[in-house]
């Protein structure tokens, strides 16, 4: 996909790209470090038919629940031919008993033997968190296991 970059002059930056209907979506980068989301109309891609401001925690979850899923289906089709190995996304919730609280604490792969192998935040993928990584409410974990594993490690991340 082409991204198109362009300058908006005493506003910031628009970035978008041609999505399969003809139409463009993106974002606008203000100068003052907000974002809008932007939707082009069906008819003329230059014209916005729909403008969201989204605060930078909003675009960060934005980002997670677009990203997150795109990680998970990769890892399932490399997974595909190893029978009994699944990828699950589980969020990190605000008030979660593990919100604030290290990866090791929560002693996932003695306990599931299930892998965390990586974590979406913010919209940026930290690949591979190793035991000292802090999880924080609205993260959402790439996990890997089998079956038994993961529902074992949803109850974890859930009840502590």
């Amino acid at each position: 996909m082409n991204v198109e970059v362009t300058p908006l002059p005493g506003i910031g930056v628009r970035k978008d790209f041609e999505i399969g209907s003809g139409r463009r979506i993106g974002v606008v980068s203000r100068r003052d470090g907000t974002l809008d989301l932007i939707v082009s109309k069906a008819d003329d891609p230059d014209a916005i038919a729909a403008q969201v401001p989204l605060s930078n925690e909003e675009a960060a979850v934005l980002g997670n629940l677009l990203g997150t899923p795109q990680l998970v289906a990769q890892l399932q089709e490399e997974h595909r031919d190893l029978p009994g190995i699944n990828t699950r996304q589980m969020p990190i919730g605000e008030g979660s008993a593990y919100d604030g609280r290290t990866l090791g604490e929560t002693g996932m792969r003695t306990r599931t033997k299930v892998s965390i192998v990586a974590v979406m935040r913010a919209g940026q993928l930290q690949p591979s968190p190793g035991p000292d990584f802090t999880f924080t409410g609205g993260d959402v974990l790439v996990v890997v296991g089998t079956s038994e594993g993961l529902d074992g490690a949803a109850k974890i991340l859930t009840h502590g």
